[in-house]
């Protein structure tokens, strides 16, 4: 008897997700490590400079050229990355179906119909809150790994809360 109420306890405690993920899911991740990591006053700076160099070549020349094509080329390649790096991660993630998430007082445990992982909070070092995710990131300098929790996800809207309150209690909002 007193395993199996411990173990209700438990089950009261978890926050449960089923999901699929998506693009917009994984955008959500590369941008907010970006934004964290300050990469994207970098990636702007860089389509600028070669926007503004594309305006220049157009200027100096009067015409359109392979140059002023290059340069806008460059701007748009630069500007699109963040959705390079989702659609990759996405064709990496997506084949293994949908995902169960368990968010506990031990961590985070994602299983599919292929792997199961457990991720413990010491592996995080705070979340941000959008306004369809949970984004959980990594404890490494580069921020190597961020855990998407999509709150549609959740079996109903209460739960967001009870996740929040979770999450709140193990990682630093950043």
């Amino acid at each position: 008897m007193v395993m199996s109420s411990g173990s209700q306890d438990a089950t009261r405690g978890t926050v449960g997700l089923v999901f699929r993920p998506t693009r917009a899911d994984l955008l959500t991740a590369v941008l907010v490590r970006e934004r964290l990591r300050r990469l994207h006053i970098l990636r702007w700076a860089f389509v600028l400079l070669f926007g503004g160099f594309a305006v220049l070549a157009a200027i100096a020349q009067a015409t359109v050229t392979v140059s002023t094509g290059l340069f806008l080329l460059l701007a748009g390649l630069i500007w699109a990355m963040p959705h390079f790096q989702a659609n990759h991660a996405l064709r990496t993630v997506e084949w293994q179906g949908e995902y169960r998430a368990s968010v506990s007082e031990t961590g985070i445990e994602m299983e599919t119909a292929h792997v199961s992982l457990l991720q413990r909070w010491s592996v995080f070092r705070g979340y941000r809150e959008t306004r369809d995710h949970l984004v959980l990131l990594s404890r490494d300098p580069n921020i190597l790994l961020a855990e998407v929790l999509p709150l549609r996800g959740l079996r109903s809207p209460e739960e967001a809360d009870r996740l929040r309150v979770l999450v709140d209690g193990h990682l630093p909002r950043l």
